[in-house]
């Protein structure tokens, strides 16, 4: 099997001036202090992906300030050259074989599925954070879940537009949600089968973490385009569409104690992230994703940790995890390749070290 990604160049993104790597088949672990440079890495890793990557953060926001030239990305990425890129001013642009092409084609290419720490209270806040790590797991199991989700936004800002508007003419209404009605049967379905197959991964794992079983709500009515029509006028009151997938929840219930996930401790809840984020790994075996885990050892005891680079190691994935001290990855010992992330006036230094 082949590994999804081989080698990774970083240019005046972030505090990187430039990075250069090369990964073999182990584990990748990023150590370094605070605000030296290790998120950004795994962050351009996931701008590989359609969308705006971990940080949800706007192309401008990416690039170096000190030059202010513009960013670039580039990766051998599944047996593909990939260029993702920004100047000053402009939108993000992705090359896949020296052409150029939608982000939308980047999900084909490989699977990329993350934690990072603000997720830590995604059981807790609001829907939409949850939604977001919903259609992150579909996505990965079916690209084309981010065409379906795009054309049903797309129609769902020009119906909010006439409604602001108060627009009475049944004709504009009638194309837009029928196109909103279509694209949301299959939005439903891939989550759908999105979660069956997290459930199967997780029916006979051999795991430390706590299985959890997960539902969908709110996601709206089977025939969503005859509900819309009839609540134009309840919709034109609110200045919105107020039911459909847009407006779905993902709940999860720590099975072993049948405990809502928003109920459990704080530890309780991170591990059931880990453990879904393993799962869907398990199920996706296949593809062999790469996985994205920032400081992800850092509220781990010394057992537990030890547990989730054992299972690591066991994944068909590609790993990269970032800590603050390389001792947090110890138990790894030779199973893992280390980059040593330093910054020195407000330049990241990026070197690869023996374990």
């Amino acid at each position: 099997m082949t590994l999804p990604l081989r080698e990774l160049t970083l240019l005046q993104f972030r505090s990187h001036r430039r990075a250069h790597f090369l990964f073999d088949e182990r584990p990748v672990a990023l150590f370094g202090p605070n605000g030296a440079g290790k998120t950004s890495v795994i962050e351009a890793i996931s701008l590989l992906s359609p969308g705006r990557g971990l940080r949800r953060a706007a192309a401008e926001e990416l690039i170096r300030r000190q030059e202010s030239v513009g960013w670039k990305v580039r990766a051998d990425l599944s047996g593909h050259e990939v260029e993702t890129s920004a100047l000053p001013g402009q939108s993000r642009e992705t090359l896949i074989d020296g052409k150029a092409a939608p982000q939308l084609a980047l999900g084909r290419l490989a699977r990329i599925l993350w934690l990072v720490p603000s997720m830590d209270r995604l059981w807790i806040e609001g829907a939409e954070g949850r939604r977001r790590f919903l259609d992150r797991m579909t996505l990965s199991f079916d690209p084309d879940h981010a065409e379906a989700a795009l054309t049903y936004d797309k129609a769902m800002r020009e119906r909010n537009r006439l409604l602001k508007d108060q627009v009475q003419d049944r004709a504009w209404y009638d194309v837009l949600e029928t196109r909103m009605a279509g694209a949301a049967t299959r939005i439903r379905a891939s989550r759908a089968e999105a979660l069956a197959r997290i459930a199967a991964a997780q029916e006979d794992a051999v795991t430390a973490f706590p299985a959890a079983h997960l539902s969908i709500t709110g996601e709206g009515p089977e025939d969503l385009a005859a509900a819309l029509a009839a609540n134009r006028r309840r919709d034109m009151a609110a200045g919105r569409t107020l039911e459909g997938p847009h407006r779905a929840d993902l709940e999860a219930v720590y099975a072993e104690k049948a405990t809502p996930a928003a109920l459990c401790s704080t530890g309780e809840q991170k591990a059931l992230l880990i453990s879904l984020l393993l799962a869907n790994a398990r199920a996706l075996a296949a593809e062999r994703p790469l996985l994205l885990l920032d400081e992800i050892a850092a509220h781990l005891d010394a057992n537990r940790r030890g547990a989730l680079y054992d299972e690591i190691c066991a994944l068909s994935a590609q790993v990269f995890m970032t800590g603050t001290g390389a001792e947090l990855f110890e138990p790894l010992g030779p199973r893992a390749q280390y980059w040593e992330v330093s910054e020195t006036a407000g330049v990241s230094a990026i070197r690869e070290v023996d374990p």
